[in-house]
This record gives C-alpha cells, structure tokens and sequence, in this order.
C-alpha cells in the first residue's frame, strides 16, 4: 500500500492538496469493496481502521 499527496486545485500562490491511501486490487477483491462504496474510518492508539458501511 502507498499514501500519496495528490494536488486538488490551486487558487493563486496557495495550493491545496488531498491524500489517497492505494489499495492493491487483490485486497480489494478480499475485502468485496465496490467502487463509490461508502466507508467509515477509526483513528484509535495512532492505527487508522477502514470497514463498510
């Protein structure tokens, strides 16, 4: 897996950016998550935990 820094737009000198956590498809697979899929997200003891809805 990899997080990467994608830039979302730019107004003027200020550049905003949003973060993509990329999940190999083999994973995607297992879990059975679809695309557009709504999912909720835990920050507990610094481990982040991602699960459908």
């Amino acid at each position: 897996m990899k997080l990467q820094k994608q830039l979302s737009r730019k107004v003027g000198n200020t550049e905003y950016a949003k973060w993509v956590i990329v999940i190999p498809l083999e994973i995607i697979k297992e879990l059975e998550w679809k695309e557009g899929q709504d999912l909720e997200t835990e920050v507990k003891d610094k481990k982040l935990t991602i699960k459908k809805n």
